[in-house]
């Protein structure tokens, strides 16, 4: 049987990681897929600039449309980010009749839906397990692994950078712009971080895990999105005295109103297995009815871990190129007729448990005050830490963990609390989850 014919858009460093894998491990791979894969025609900014892997066999062109119209091309893979020309180079493909292989989160959680209704009136497929966690196979693991599962929730630190961040802040006591700055110095984070740092990459690839898990359409307009750029160095030491360590999470949870979609600081304890997921790395705790918890965790970028999963996607594509499209894996686990629309819920409705740091004057009757706020709203307390003053300071730091309660609640007890002459500045606010299985 006749080898089928790739073509590639982009040999950035993840099209390199492909080109390599794909040769080094082309024997391995046919014996997988029942067919040889040859990348026949890749895009590239420069065609004659050197590279660290080999090229030849492989036309080289500047033109994309050259890849996604080739007549011999069968699977277009598509690995130069953005959403404006990666949407219309993946929709010639999918109109030519192409599968395609993406590793384009952001493509993936703005315009999926779109895509892979084009793809499914073409009897293609789109395949896209690269654009979650890296080489970590999530979304096989949840499409199909566990098929079986009602899906309950799943917590995911899915971009390394922010893991970065806050692991170098724990571990040296370093403040938060210090680490950013080491984290582009060493190329963990971008000149511009703030998809990164934000959490925009991270509401990306929850919004893709939170469909795939519940049979939800793409919707990424409406995850609430939260950066690290206010969490401190003392948080960090104070989330340590309780017993937690402070992760970037993104968290989707099913629930009798409708669907938890966030991404923002977490406190976690300690003792979960996802709380010492450190540096660049990633991991996802998915929640099943049946199977309990489960974890992933492996590299969330680079090359060849990247290219690991794009291979794979390529394979997929390759085992099932003559089978009936109506019995393939639906790109969203489940039919596409099957798809409900279940509310997002906005996040003064999300229930969670609350870390408090606030800087109080340091006199009597103060704390008094704000537990009566808190009390006022619902709100009771698991847990007060009282610091002592630093030298001549006329505040102190008082950190107080509640427990769980309707983020709306929360934010009224906080406005009021602000609104006291005896509280100096803004409270800081990170949620805490404890992820119990």
């Amino acid at each position: 049987m006749k080898p089928v014919k790739v073509g590639l858009l982009g040999l950035g460093t993840v099209g390199g990681g492909t080109v390599s894998v794909l040769q080094r491990n082309a024997e391995e791979i046919q014996r997988r897929a029942g067919r040889g894969i040859e990348i026949a025609i890749a895009t590239a900014r420069d065609v004659s600039k050197p590279r660290s892997f080999d090229t030849s066999g492989i036309e080289l062109t500047t033109d994309p449309q050259a890849v996604v119209n080739h007549p011999d091309v069968d699977v277009v893979v598509e690995l130069i980010g953005g959403t404006d020309a990666a949407l219309e180079l993946v929709m010639q493909a999918i109109n030519n009749g192409k599968h395609v292989v993406t590793a384009n989160k952001a493509l993936i959680a703005k315009h999926g839906n779109e895509i892979f209704a084009a793809a499914q009136g073409k009897g293609v497929m789109v395949a896209f397990e690269a654009a979650v966690a890296g080489g970590i196979p999530i979304i096989k693991a949840i499409r199909e692994g566990l098929a079986g599962n009602q899906i309950e929730w799943l917590a995911g630190i899915i971009n390394g950078t922010g893991n970065f961040i806050l692991t170098e802040m724990r571990d040296n006591g370093s403040d938060f712009a210090d680490v950013l700055a080491e984290a582009q110095r060493l190329g963990y984070a971008e000149a511009d971080p703030t998809f990164d740092v934000e959490g925009i990459d991270a509401a990306h690839k929850l919004t893709i895990l939170a469909s795939i898990a519940f049979g939800i359409p793409l919707q990424f307009e409406k995850c609430y999105t939260e950066g690290i750029g206010h969490i401190t160095r003392e948080d960090v030491v104070y989330a340590e005295e309780l017993g937690y360590r402070i992760k970037h999470l993104g968290v989707a949870r099913r629930t009798d109103k409708g669907v938890e979609l966030r991404v923002h600081p977490t406190m976690i304890p300690e003792r979960r297995l996802i709380a010492n997921v450190d540096g660049v790395m990633n991991a996802v705790l998915v929640k099943g009815d049946a199977v309990g918890p489960t974890l992933y965790y492996g590299a969330g970028a680079g090359a060849e871990p990247t290219a690991s999963a794009v291979v794979a996607d390529v394979v997929d594509v390759v085992r099932v190129l003559t089978a009936d499209p109506e019995n393939r894996v639906p790109h969203l686990a489940f039919q596409p007729d099957q798809l409900v629309d279940l509310p997002i819920l906005p996040m003064a409705d999300v229930e969670t448990a609350y870390y408090l740091r606030m800087e109080v004057s340091d006199q009597s009757g103060v704390l008094a005050e704000v537990t009566r706020i808190l009390a006022g709203q619902g709100i009771s307390i698991e847990a007060m830490l009282q610091k002592e003053p630093n030298g001549d300071a006329v505040t102190v730091p008082v950190i107080i963990l509640s427990h769980r309660v309707c983020e709306g609640q929360m934010d009224t007890a906080i406005c009021q609390i602000e609104a006291l002459d005896t509280i100096q500045g803004k409270v800081t606010r990170i949620r805490l989850e404890v992820l119990d299985a």
